[in-house]
């Protein structure tokens, strides 16, 4: 019985024989094609799955890391698992001026990244509700009683230390920074008020507290802390390589003569209060001064900061204009508006000997209020009666002069120094006010368009207080909104408008302002901007550890995405030599045949085979 003896060019120890009474003509030419396709098809199917997988695995999971911050809404909402131990925590007390409220974050150990930051989100109670508490009065009250003080906090900080995991007390830090109500105050009550919190708190409690933890921060920090809060929660400090990703060209402040970098574009932060206006956004580009005068001034309004965990980093450094403008609040404005107009009407009577506003049968006619409404004004003893006529377009008139505005380039409200703002590639956010105006009673808050709000704000102004007090009757507007908001609806809008289009200098065609009250159903407090700037050296220490656990400890932070190109060489190379081994298998076939059809024709003849020159 003849046998088929096969070997290949690989190891001389890989060698298999098949009869070919149990499989004739089994390696005829048609089959082999057969076998070498289907092996071919099989190897380029394998090829396509695995690309199909990473691509799927990691491409997919690439493209919408844009969207983990939407997800982050679901699991933000989750009560914090106090048992992992990996978990760590950060406490901010903010003192304001009508109170002080405590907020407990947590995050995860760092990725070990250095290009990311930490992910850091308010921590939740078992029943899911953020780890919040607040009291009265204000820590002012106290300038003259500082030895209190301690007292007076002790109930936050004991709310914060029932939350926090008694084993994390020592390694979380704690943070006391005190805003308006402290800075009025002279420096030596404010450092009778520290003094006392520095001593006594160590006393009860084991947080990590040292003197630089409790201090009176300034409106550009608060400023600060507010923009870098409301990014981060945007996701807006991750780098990303999607293309459909809005990205701004960047010179980095300190490195002039480096190439500028490309990174996500950040959102600017626009928010009227009752009291004042703050503006703050990134100033992407080196700034130019009309004057050495300007360029002084600039200096107390810019803020430039590392939020990397390396100084020596420059991808997370940012340049921040903050300007904070007391008095240009809707309320402090409306005040204003009311005070000149009783001073110059007292005025105008005296000079032509006329009464008009001083009875309520002779009104002012004021075109700030809605049509027909009627108000008072009462200051010093002196009554003045108002009826609105709902004029817009003669409201926006008569508050411009409220601007302050200078003919000095780059400048804003009152004439302060504001850097040019790149319209076409630029994004803001307009809270409070920003948001009541729009929403509350005009119900378009969202996606601000100064076309269809300057209209919706026209008919507001000019429909008769009996037909809007109807309406409020009915439920037709927001939960909230009260008859104030309806009577001064018409002044806030004009005064909204006025102050980012004539004040901040925005043309009318622009339409990239989203008027909010909330980041993704949530309120964002300067305090979240305030501990991840603090903490910022931390994911360093995370990683030096990390480090420092194994000589060899680096190869983990490779992924198999950063080494699928050698998994594809390898591929390659396991494909050639299947390939070189099926033709090496059909050369010896060959061979084999050759030999067995002379050897047949042989036998027919009745002669002895010959010997076949060539061994395999």
């Amino acid at each position: 019985m003849g046998r088929i003896s096969i070997s290949c060019l690989l190891p001389a120890s890989w060698h298999f024989s098949v009869s070919p009474v149990g499989c004739p003509r089994l390696l005829n030419t048609t089959l082999r094609q057969i076998l070498v396709i289907g092996i071919l098809a099989a190897a380029v199917s394998v090829l396509y799955y695995s690309l199909v997988v990473i691509r799927n695995k990691y491409g997919r999971a690439h493209r919408d890391k844009r969207f983990h911050r939407y997800l982050a809404r679901v699991t933000d909402t989750e009560a914090t698992d106090t048992n992992n131990p990996n978990l760590n925590y950060g406490i901010v007390v903010d003192c304001g001026s009508s109170g002080s409220r405590i907020f407990v974050y947590c995050w995860p150990r760092h990725n070990g990244n250095p290009h990311d930051l930490l992910d850091i989100k308010q921590m939740r109670d078992k029943t899911r509700k953020p780890v919040v508490m607040k009291i009265k009065p204000g820590i002012s009250e106290f300038a003259s009683s500082p030895e209190k003080v301690s007292d007076y906090i002790s109930p936050l900080l004991s709310f914060a230390a029932q939350h926090v995991p008694r084993a994390k007390h020592k390694e979380t830090p704690l943070y006391i920074l005190c805003t308006a109500g402290m800075r009025i105050l002279p420096e030596s009550q404010q450092k009778a008020i520290l003094e006392d919190l520095l001593t006594d708190i160590p006393v009860h409690f084991d947080f990590l507290f040292s003197d630089s933890h409790a201090e009176v921060i300034s409106g550009k920090q608060e400023g600060v802390y507010a923009w870098i809060g409301i990014n981060f929660v945007l996701g807006r400090f991750e780098h990303t390589d999607d293309e459909d990703e809005a990205i701004v060209e960047v010179h980095v402040p300190g490195s002039e003569n480096q190439e500028a970098i490309f990174r996500k574009r950040t959102v600017g932060v626009l928010d009227m209060g009752g009291v004042s206006t703050q503006i703050a956004y990134e100033v992407p580009k080196t700034v130019s001064f009309a004057s050495s005068q300007q360029e002084e001034v600039a200096k107390n309004l810019l803020a430039e900061f590392n939020l990397g965990c390396d100084a020596h980093q420059t991808e997370h450094v940012y340049r921040v204009y903050v300007a904070t403008f007391l008095g240009f609040g809707g309320n402090a404005a409306r005040q204003r508006y009311e005070d000149n107009l009783l001073t110059s009407t007292v005025l105008k009577n005296r000079l032509l000997g006329k009464q008009t506003g001083m009875t309520s049968d002779s009104p002012y006619l004021d075109p700030c209020l809605p049509l027909d409404a009627q108000d008072e004004i009462q200051q010093n003893g002196q009554t003045m009666y108002l009826r609105g006529t709902g004029d817009f377009n003669l409201c926006r008139e008569m508050i411009q002069p409220f601007m302050n505005k200078t003919n000095e380039t780059q400048t804003s409200l009152n004439g302060v120094y504001q850097p040019a703002v790149h319209f076409q590639n630029s994004e803001f956010y307009g809270f409070s006010e920003f948001y009541y105006c729009t929403e509350d009673v005009l119900r378009m808050g969202g996606d601000y368009n100064a076309a269809k709000f300057t209209k919706a704000a026209k008919d507001y102004c000019a429909t008769k207080w009996s037909v809007l007090r109807e309406r409020f009757d009915r439920g037709l507007y927001a939960s909230h909104a009260d008859l104030h908001r309806l009577k001064y609806q018409c002044f806030k809008s004009a005064w909204m408008y006025e102050v980012f289009h004539s004040g901040f200098s925005f043309p009318v065609s622009y339409s990239n302002l989203k008027t909010a009250l909330q980041v993704y159903d949530k309120e964002v407090q300067w305090t979240l901007g305030a501990i991840l700037y603090r903490t910022r050296f931390l994911p360093l220490r995370d990683i030096q550890q990390e480090n420092f656990r194994g000589n060899h400890s680096h190869w983990r932070s490779f992924s198999f995405v950063h080494n699928h190109y050698l998994f594809f060489v390898c591929f390659l190379v396991v494909l050639l030599s299947i390939l070189l081994y099926l033709l090496r298998l059909r050369r010896i076939h060959r061979r084999m045949l050759r030999n067995t059809s002379s050897t047949s024709l042989w036998m027919e003849e009745g002669l002895p085979p010959q010997k076949i020159a060539g061994a395999l």
